[in-house]
C-alpha cells in the first residue's frame, strides 16, 4: 500500500485558477445575457415610445402633412437614416400614381438636393421604382444595395448623394394604400425584421389620419354637393355667388351672371320611363352643360339646385352679351337626342340670366331674378334664353295672380269652347272641327288660351281643365251630329296636353267621354304634339294603339316643329298630320316653306294619312295647298273659332263654305 502523500501545492492553485476561470466565464455570460436583455428591452422601449408618439399625434392631429412630417422626424431620429420622404395616392385619369408630398426629413439638405429635387420631379406608377413597388405589392420593401437595383429612375440622384441603402413601407387605409413613406442611408443596411414590424404599425396609425380626413372631406363634400351629379348644391352655389357679388362692388369693369336653368317637361320623363330613367337623363344632362362651360367660360361654377333646375354663375367676362352667348351655346347643346335605355330622349331647357352689379343686395336676389327671366323665357315658348329686367317681377306677381284666378275660374265653371271648322278643299264642306279652350272671365272679357295655358301647364291644372274639355267638346259633337245629320258625320278634333296624356287612366277618360255622349269613336280626333309623341315612345304606342282599337282617331299636331323620327312614326297609329300655320304663313315666300310642306304631303301620301293645313288665310294659299294635294285646311280664310250659337248658324247655311260665307261668319 502506497503511502498517502499531501496535495502539491502547484497543483491545489491550478485547480483554484480553472473554478475561478468557470466562475469568471459564468459571470461575464450572465452579464452579457444581462446586457442583452437590457438592451433589447431598452429598444423595445424605444419602438414603443416612437410608436406612442406617432400615435399620439396621429390621434390629435387636424393635419395629414403635419402629422406625416412628426412621423418621418421620429423614424429618421429612431433608425439614423438620413433621407425621409412621402407620396401620396393621387388618380390621373384612369390611372392610379404616387405623387411626392411636400413632406421630408432631410439631415443635410445641401447634400440631399439632388435627391430631393429628383423626388420632387417624379410621379410612380405602380410597381415603378421603390415606391411603386410598395403601392404594387402593398408590404413594405428593404434594398439593401441600390446601386445594384434595375428599378430605380432615380438612379443619378442617388448616386450623386451616396446613397446606399432604400427602404419603404405602406401607409393602409382598410386594404388600400393610400400613401408610401421612404427613407435612404448612406450605409449598406441589412434588412431589419423588427423594425419593419415596427413600421408596418406605424403604417396603420398613419393610415387612421388619412382616414378619418377622408371621412371629413366626404362629410363637409356632401354637405355642398349633389349626390347625384356631383356637383355644386345650392348652399355652396349661394356661397360662391356671395363672395361674386362682393367682388363685384370692388372691381368695376368686371361683369358677372347668373344662370337659372329648368328643363323643359322633365316631370314627362320621370312619369313615363321612370325616376331611374330621370336621374340618368340628369347626370347626362349635367355632364353636357358642363362641357360647354368648360369651353367657353374662364370662371365659373355649375350647380344643380334640385330636381331639373341648375344655375351657373359666371365670373371674369369680358362683356355682359357674354352671359346671353353661353346660355345659347348650352340650349344647343342639349339639342341632341340623349339616349336613356335604349331610347331616344329630345331635352330643352329654358334659361333665365341675371347681370351681377355692385348694387345687388344678396344671392337670393339674383336667383329670384334669373329664376323670373327663366320665367319669361318659358312663357315664351321654351328652348331659348331671356335676360331679366326690372318689368318680370310684376310679371311674377301677376303669374301667381293669374294662378289663383285659374283655380277659382275651374270652380265656377268659366271656361267655355270655340270651334273652329276643318274644311275639304275638295269640296269646301265643313267636314269637323276643332275644339279651342276659352276663359270667360267675365261679360265680354274672354281669355285667349296662350294667355292661361301656360301657367295652367306648369301647376297642373291643365289635367282638370283637359278632362272638361273632353267630355264637353264630345257633348257639343253629338248635338252638331244629331242637327247637322250627313252621310259622313261631322268630326271634332280635341287638343290633349301633355300632362293630361301621361296620367295612368287618361285611356278611361276617353273612353267614358266618347261612349257617354253617344259618339261612334270614328269621329273623334285626339291631337297630340310631336313633344308628347316622342317623349316616352314605347308607352305612347301602347296607348295610341288602345285608343285607336277603342276607335278614335289620331292626329299630329304642329307638324315638323318638333324632332319625329320617321322611322318612329310609321310605328304610331296615325291617322292625320296637321301641317304648322308657320309652314303655311311661308307658302309661296320661301321655297324652304314650300318644300316642307311638299314633303310632309309626300310622307303622308305614303303612310296613307290625311293632312290638315293650319293658319290657312289666302286664297293663294288655299290653290297651292289644293295643288300640292293637300285635302283639308282649316284658318281664318274660312272661318274664326266660333262660340256654338255662331258655330250652328254657320251650319244652317247650305252652300259650301266659300270666301263669302267666311267673311259674313266673321
Amino acid at each position: 500500500m502506497l503511502p498517502q502523500v499531501a496535495d502539491d501545492p502547484a497543483l491545489q492553485i491550478l485547480r483554484i485558477e480553472r473554478r475561478l476561470q468557470r466562475e469568471r466565464a459564468a459571470r461575464l455570460e450572465a452579464e452579457a445575457v444581462a446586457e442583452r436583455g437590457l438592451r433589447e428591452l431598452y429598444e423595445k422601449q424605444q419602438q414603443l415610445a416612437l410608436l406612442e408618439t406617432i400615435a399620439a399625434a396621429s390621434n390629435q392631429s387636424t393635419s395629414v402633412e403635419d402629422t406625416f412630417h412628426l412621423a418621418i422626424e421620429e423614424i429618421c431620429k429612431f433608425t439614423e437614416w438620413p433621407l425621409g420622404q412621402v407620396y401620396i395616392v393621387h388618380r390621373s385619369g384612369e390611372d392610379l400614381r404616387l405623387d411626392p408630398l411636400h413632406v421630408r426629413h432631410a439631415a443635410d439638405a445641401d447634400a440631399l438636393r439632388p435627391m430631393m429635387e429628383a423626388t420632387k420631379a417624379t410621379s410612380f406608377a405602380s410597381g415603378e421604382g421603390l415606391p411603386g413597388r410598395v403601392f404594387a405589392s402593398a408590404t413594405p420593401v428593404w434594398l439593401q444595395h441600390l446601386a445594384a437595383d434595375r428599378n430605380l429612375p432615380r438612379a443619378d440622384a442617388v448616386a450623386a448623394c451616396g446613397i446606399k441603402s432604400g427602404m419603404a413601407f405602406p401607409i393602409l387605409v382598410g386594404r388600400d394604400v393610400a400613401a408610401v413613406v421612404e427613407f435612404f442611408s448612406y450605409k449598406e443596411q441589412e434588412p431589419d425584421a423588427a423594425l419593419l414590424t415596427l413600421l408596418g404599425q406605424i403604417g396603420i396609425q398613419l393610415g387612421r389620419v388619412i382616414e378619418r380626413k377622408q371621412a371629413q372631406d366626404r362629410l363637409i363634400h356632401d354637405a355642398s354637393h349633389d349626390g347625384l351629379t356631383g356637383l355644386p348644391n345650392r348652399v355652396l352655389f349661394r356661397d360662391r355667388v356671395d363672395r361674386a357679388v362682393a367682388r363685384a362692388r370692388r372691381i368695376f369693369d368686371e361683369h358677372f351672371a347668373v344662370l337659372f336653368i329648368d328643363l323643359d317637361r322633365f316631370k314627362l320623363v320621370n312619369d313615363s320611363l321612370g325616376h331611374a330613367a330621370g336621374d340618368d337623363l340628369l347626370v347626362e344632362i349635367a355632364q353636357r352643360l358642363n362641357d360647354v362651360l368648360q369651353r367657353h367660360s374662364a370662371a365659373h361654377t355649375l350647380a344643380r339646385l334640385g330636381g331639373d333646375e341648375f344655375t351657373v354663375l359666371l365670373e371674369e367676362l369680358d362683356s355682359p352679351d357674354k352671359a346671353m352667348q353661353i346660355g345659347e351655346l348650352l340650349i344647343d347643346a342639349l339639342r341632341t337626342p340623349i339616349l336613356i335605355d335604349g331610347q331616344e330622349i329630345y331635352a330643352s331647357a329654358s334659361i333665365g340670366v341675371a347681370n351681377i352689379a355692385g348694387t345687388e343686395q344678396s344671392p337670393e336676389t339674383l336667383l329670384r331674378n334669373a329664376d323670373l327671366a327663366m320665367y319669361r323665357a318659358k312663357s315664351l315658348g321654351r328652348g331659348r334664353v331671356e335676360l331679366y329686367d326690372t318689368g318680370l317681377h310684376d310679371i311674377a306677381v301677376e303669374r301667381l295672380r293669374l294662378e289663383g284666378n285659374l283655380r277659382r275660374a275651374l270652380a265656377n265653371n268659366e271656361f267655355i269652347l270655340h270651334y273652329q271648322p276643318i274644311v275639304s278643299l275638295d269640296t269646301h264642306d265643313i267636314v269637323g272641327f276643332e275644339s279651342l279652350i276659352r276663359w270667360q272671365r267675365g261679360p265680354g272679357d274672354i281669355v285667349p288660351p296662350g294667355d292661361f295655358v301656360g301657367v295652367a301647364e306648369d301647376t297642373g291644372l291643365i289635367v282638370l281643365i283637359g278632362g272638361w274639355v273632353l267630355s264637353e267638346a264630345c257633348r257639343m259633337l253629338a248635338q252638331l251630329q244629331v242637327q247637322f245629320s250627313r252621310p259622313e258625320p261631322l268630326t271634332m278634333s280635341i287638343n290633349i296636353s301633355p300632362r293630361q296624356f301621361i296620367q295612368p287612366d287618361f285611356i278611361n277618360q276617353v273612353r267614358r267621354a266618347v261612349s257617354g255622349a253617344g259618339l261612334e269613336p270614328r269621329s273623334v280626333r285626339l291631337e297630340i304634339t310631336e313633344t308628347v309623341a316622342i317623349g316616352d315612345p314605347e308607352r305612347t304606342i301602347l296607348v295610341l294603339k288602345a285608343l285607336h282599337d277603342f276607335g278614335v282617331r289620331i292626329s299630329i299636331d304642329d307638324f315638323g316643329t318638333g324632332y319625329s323620327s320617321l322611322n318612329y312614326l310609321h310605328r304610331l297609329p296615325v291617322d292625320t298630320l296637321k301641317i304648322d300655320r308657320s309652314f303655311v304663313t311661308g307658302l309661296g315666300l320661301t321655297v324652304e316653306g314650300t318644300q316642307i310642306i311638299r314633303a310632309i304631303l309626300d310622307l303622308a301620301e305614303n303612310l296613307k294619312i290625311d293632312v290638315v293645313a293650319e293658319g290657312t288665310e289666302q286664297e293663294g294659299q288655299i290653290r297651292q295647298l289644293a295643288d300640292m294635294g293637300c285635302h283639308y285646311a282649316q284658318g281664318y280664310y274660312f272661318s274664326k273659332p266660333l262660340p256654338p250659337n255662331d258655330l250652328k248658324a254657320l251650319l244652317d247655311k247650305s252652300a259650301p263654305l266659300s270666301k263669302v260665307a267666311a267673311r259674313t261668319a266673321d
